[in-house]
């Protein structure tokens, strides 16, 4: 099969990559191991975050880093045979989640940010998708004062420096948004701005569809078959035999990225934080209408077709091993009294791995020692978020048109 692209990796970042390239006129095939968005992009939070304009970092404060080393909260739990192998990953990491640099990062990350929702709507307009995209905003709510005001002030900050809409919310206000939630919480932050998805599997299965519609074929095979003859040309095996051939191939492989990678030569510092999703059905009549953060705890309730989807923190462990729901276990007692969750709808918990850069910020852009190389991972917590976005730019790059976002502080180069 002679080909103009192969896109290894059928998360989102790859269904929207591939999408954006077959709109152009290059003929694509997807590959996979498995079937389209069933590892990573399978289980999220479901937010297109429009206010994430500060990707998760590491924390500097005294006192969250003793409840972490603690290793029994919900936001974050590591897995102390791992930690030798991930220290130097951790140690840039928290070099880079410094203040200064954290605010560095911000303001070249917003780039990316600024366009997360318009371009989801472009991809979910074409797919027949937008009913799938809900314009409710999310919230953060609050346990004490000093947290809520501490949030409030940051979020002040962002809407100065960013443009970032929210809104304030008082105990009433609160209520009055999400009566099934406790009274105990005093108050809430509604970021305004983003999107949440009922169902992001599905939406990733709509841009597949739109895929394959333009002309597009989507096929299991593994990346690693990957090779590139002398005449340029790269091919990869697919299970079925096919052997593909094309100009260009595109990585998009997340926390899988080094499989391919560093057969290339190429050396990443990617991590990946370990998450956790159950499914709950709502008691009686409750419903919750908006993506809610428990800010104190650190766990999430999201409002998905399936179900009132709990997830957890960050686990830090190494790729592939064995589950430790332990978060999920610490956290459904507590949700239980924020909101009415009934039975579970999980036989077991879904697990999967973000891929993670030290500098909190995606390698998007051509491989520095390879022609018609691109790499598109480590987006982190941000994988839904930017998977058009990213989408876009890497078709863009690969076509050779101007790329509508300034793509130097992503390259691959820079580490």
């Amino acid at each position: 099969m002679r080909v103009d692209c192969i896109v290894l990796g059928a998360g989102v970042v790859g269904v929207s990559t591939a999408l954006h390239l077959q709109k152009r006129g290059r003929n694509t095939v997807l590959v996979d191991r498995r079937g389209v968005s069933e590892e990573t992009s399978f289980g999220n939070a479901g937010l297109i975050q429009r206010e994430g304009v500060y990707p998760y970092g590491f924390p500097h404060d005294f006192g969250a880093l003793l409840r972490y080393a603690m290793n029994n909260t919900i936001d974050a739990h590591y897995h102390v045979a791992a930690i030798p192998k991930l220290a130097p990953f951790l140690f840039s990491y928290w070099m880079h989640s410094r203040k200064a640099r954290h605010e560095a990062i911000a303001r070249q990350y917003a780039t990316l940010i600024e366009h997360c929702v318009s371009e989801h709507d472009a991809l979910a307009g074409e797919a027949g998708a937008q009913h799938l995209l809900r314009r409710t905003g999310w919230m953060k709510v609050f346990r004490t004062e000093r947290e809520r005001d501490a949030r409030l002030a940051e979020a002040d900050k962002w809407h100065a420096e960013f443009g970032l809409n929210h809104r304030k919310l008082d105990a009433a206000a609160l209520r009055s948004a999400e009566p099934h939630l406790t009274h105990e919480l005093i108050g809430g932050l509604h970021w305004t701005d983003p999107v949440s998805v009922s169902d992001p599997h599905g939406l990733s299965m709509a841009y597949l569809a739109r895929f394959e519609a333009l002309g597009g074929a989507f096929l299991r095979g593994e990346a690693t078959t990957l090779t590139q003859a002398a005449d340029g040309l790269w091919t990869v095996v697919a299970f079925d035999g096919t052997v593909i051939t094309a100009r260009d191939v595109i990585v998009c492989l997340g926390p899988w990225a080094d499989l391919v990678t560093r057969g290339l030569g190429y050396r990443f510092p990617l991590a990946v934080k370990r998450g956790y999703h159950m499914h709950y059905r709502a008691e009686g009549n409750a419903v919750l209408n908006h993506p809610v953060l428990d800010h104190e705890r650190g766990y999430f309730l999201a409002p998905m077709l399936k179900g009132v989807r709990l997830t957890t923190g960050a686990e830090f462990a190494t790729r592939g091993a064995p589950p430790t729901p332990v978060q999920l276990g610490r956290a459904e007692p507590i949700a239980r009294q924020v909101f009415p969750l009934g039975d579970r709808l999980d036989a077991t918990p879904w697990l999967g791995n973000r891929p993670c850069t030290p500098d909190m910020m995606p390698v998007i852009g051509p491989a520095p020692r390879h022609k018609n190389l691109t790499f598109a991972f480590g987006h982190a917590h941000h994988g839904l978020t930017l998977a058009a976005v990213t989408g876009r730019m890497v078709a863009e790059m690969v076509t050779g048109e101007p790329v509508f976002i300034n793509p130097e502080p992503f390259r691959p180069g820079r580490f």
